[in-house]
C-alpha cells in the first residue's frame, strides 16, 4: 500500500480512537461521586470574590473616615446631609465605642483647663453649653432618620423635642457638675425656639441638670439668624453685663467660632449634621 493510501487511512483512525476514548470518559463519570472530588478553581475564586468585599468595604471605611475629619474639623463645605456611603459607618460610630470614648476625651481635657482656671471670685466667670448633642442626646430621634442621612425636617424634630425625652450626655453631665463645683456660672446658650422653653427645662432636669444662671432661646426675630451670629451676638450681650466667657462647649463650629470668644472653646464630635 502506498504512503499516500495509509496516511488518509492513519488520520481517519485516530479520529475514531479519540471519540471512543471521549465517550468512554464522559460514561466512565456518570458513576462517579463529584462531591469527593477537589475543586480548587472554585474554592480560589471564592476566596477572591471575598477579598474583593473586604476591600471595597475597607475603601468605603476609608473614605468615610476622612469625610467625617473633615466635617469635625470643619473644612468641608456646607453640608446637608450625610453620604449615603457613609451612612453604616455613622450608624457604626455613633452606636459604638468611638463615639463615647471621644466624648469622653472632650471631657476630660474640658475638666482638667476648668481646673487650671483661676477664678475671680466675683460670680462674673462664665462656662457656656450648648443644648443638643453636648449636654442633651438626640441619637433616638437621628437613629430613626438615617444618622443624618434624611434631610433636616423641623417639624419632626420639634415633635421629638416636645417629648422632653433626650437623655443625658453622660461625660457633659460629669463636665457640668465639675465647673459647677469649681464655681464657674453656667450658661446654657441653644438654637431652640423660645417656644420650647418649658419642655426643654423638664429634660434637662430629667436628665440630671441643674443649677444653670441662665437659659437663652432664640427668640421669634432670631430664627433666621445664622447660628454663628445669634451666638456670638448673645456672648457679646454677656460682656456687657461684665461677664468673662473662660469656657465654652458645643457640638458644631457655629457654637464656638464667631465673634465675644471663649478664653478656650471644646468641640464635641457630631458627623450626623451641621449648622451654620
Amino acid at each position: 500500500m502506498s504512503s499516500l493510501i495509509r496516511a488518509p487511512f492513519a488520520m481517519t483512525f485516530f479520529r475514531l480512537f479519540l471519540l471512543f476514548s471521549l465517550f468512554s470518559v464522559a460514561f466512565s463519570l456518570e458513576n462517579v461521586d463529584t462531591r469527593v472530588l477537589p475543586r480548587p478553581l472554585i474554592i480560589e475564586y471564592s476566596e477572591n470574590i471575598e477579598s474583593q468585599f473586604r476591600k471595597i468595604d475597607d475603601e468605603v471605611g476609608l473614605r468615610c473616615t476622612s469625610w467625617r475629619f473633615a466635617a469635625e474639623a470643619n473644612n468641608l463645605n456646607p453640608w446637608k446631609s450625610i453620604p449615603l456611603e457613609c451612612v453604616e459607618y455613622v450608624k457604626e460610630y455613633m452606636m459604638g465605642k468611638g463615639y463615647a470614648l471621644d466624648l469622653e476625651m472632650v471631657s476630660k481635657e474640658a475638666g482638667d483647663y476648668a481646673k487650671s482656671v483661676k477664678l475671680n471670685g466675683d460670680g462674673k466667670d462664665v462656662w457656656i453649653f450648648d443644648i443638643d448633642e453636648t449636654l442633651l442626646s438626640n441619637l433616638p430621634y437621628y437613629a430613626a432618620h438615617g444618622y443624618g442621612y434624611q434631610l433636616f425636617d423641623h417639624v419632626e424634630f420639634d415633635k421629638w423635642v416636645e417629648k422632653a425625652m433626650a437623655p443625658a450626655i453622660e461625660p457633659s453631665l460629669k463636665l457640668y457638675e465639675e465647673v459647677l463645683n469649681l464655681g464657674f456660672k453656667v450658661i446654657l446658650l441653644t438654637g431652640r425656639s423660645e417656644a420650647h422653653r418649658g419642655v426643654t427645662i423638664d429634660n434637662l432636669i430629667s436628665a440630671g441638670f441643674r443649677k444653670w444662671h441662665q437659659l437663652i432661646l432664640r427668640g421669634p426675630d432670631e430664627r433666621e439668624k445664622l447660628a454663628t451670629i445669634y451666638k456670638s451676638e448673645k456672648r457679646s450681650e454677656m460682656e456687657k453685663e461684665g461677664y468673662r466667657i473662660l469656657g465654652n462647649a458645643g457640638d458644631q463650629w457655629s457654637d464656638l467660632l464667631g465673634y465675644s470668644l471663649s478664653a478656650r472653646s471644646f468641640k464635641l464630635p457630631n458627623p450626623m449634621y451641621h449648622i451654620p
